[in-house]
């Protein structure tokens, strides 16, 4: 599969870029960007690749089968919609929509061009993820009653566009999303109860905290883009627990393991440090395209993920 990068983000520079170049079945030929300097890096990962000066003029081009979109929040959905209808594959950064209708529409489009649009959470493709959703329904842990989990980092700098309200910025939109999709995903269920409480500045939530009802089971956490960084999720059961050091960035962030405790107080781990999840999720993207397979995270399960997002927001709304 022929890969297009539109634009130059830092995510595509060092994480996705790389990817699709180490991913089988897929090669980076083409990228998006006016700024040349900021073109050279992927031209230096992919000698030959064709630099375009514009948007439009890479979904154009006849030999880019599907793009990727890192561009700022506020651009998913419009550029989502161009790339699909322009014949291209879309795989777009997460939020990819601001508001669950907005994914409503992208499942239109997609269900109208027959091509795949999908939201990029990189963790559902990775195995560390398929064994805490293994070990939960083999009852290793036994009933599952409650879910701890964090996600913070430090951006400080007032002028990035995660501190700016227009282009959709926010912690809980850049990094909120993954605990909720996590739990999700591992799951299996929604929840049916939110409350929240925000801290905000300048119009985005810079703190945010979560409390959740699932059916049978509670959920907690808290996410932020201003303080020490800090990843990790449980799963605490009546008989166990399941504990994901680096559930998110991987050994980017630390120690990418597993470790479990069981009935009997024995604590198993199991490492994945080798493991590069945005080279799994380009590969199971080209093998949904080529072969029709499922895809780890459709639209309809980042459509879940956005309802619980906006649910949030609307929990927290009178405090903000």
């Amino acid at each position: 599969m022929r890969w297009g990068i539109l634009g130059a983000a830092k995510i595509a520079r060092t994480d996705v870029a790389p990817a699709i170049q180490l991913a089988k079945g897929a090669e980076l030929v083409a990228v998006a960007t006016r700024d040349a300097a900021r073109a050279a890096p992927f031209v230096e990962l992919a000698p030959g690749l064709r630099v375009h000066d514009s948007y439009d003029a890479l979904l154009a081009d006849p030999d880019v089968d599907a793009v990727y979109i890192p561009l700022p929040n506020h651009l998913h959905v419009e550029w989502s919609h161009r790339a699909a209808q322009a014949g291209k594959h879309v795989l777009c950064e997460k939020p990819i929509a601001l508001h669950a209708d907005e994914i409503n529409q992208l499942i239109a489009t997609r269900d109208a061009t027959g091509k795949l649009i999908a939201e990029a959470f990189m963790v559902a493709h990775h195995p560390q993820w398929t064994l805490a959703r293994d070990l939960l329904a083999q009852g290793a842990i036994g009933k599952l009653e409650h879910v701890d989990g964090c996600f913070t980092y430090t951006n400080r700098d007032l002028t990035n566009i995660r501190h700016s309200a227009m282009m959709g910025g926010g912690g809980l939109r850049d990094v909120g999303v993954y605990p909720c999709i996590a739990t999700r995903m591992t799951t299996g269920l929604e929840p049916d109860r939110l409350r929240a409480d925000i801290r905000a500045q300048n119009g985005v939530d810079i703190f945010a905290r979560v409390w959740a009802d699932f059916a049978g089971f509670t959920l907690s956490f808290y996410c932020g883009m201003m303080q020490a960084r800090r990843q990790q999720m449980v799963f605490h059961g009546q008989d166990g627990w399941i504990a994901l050091n680096a559930p998110f960035n991987g050994p980017g962030y630390g120690d990418c393991r597993v470790e479990w405790c069981d009935a009997n107080g024995r604590i198993t781990r199991e490492h994945f440090n080798a493991v590069n999840q945005y080279a799994l999720m380009i590969e199971a993207f080209g093998t949904s395209v080529k072969t029709g397979a499922d895809f780890a995270c459709p639209l309809e399960m980042s459509h879940g993920n956005q309802v619980m997002i906006d649910a949030i927001f609307a929990a927290a709304a009178p405090q903000v």
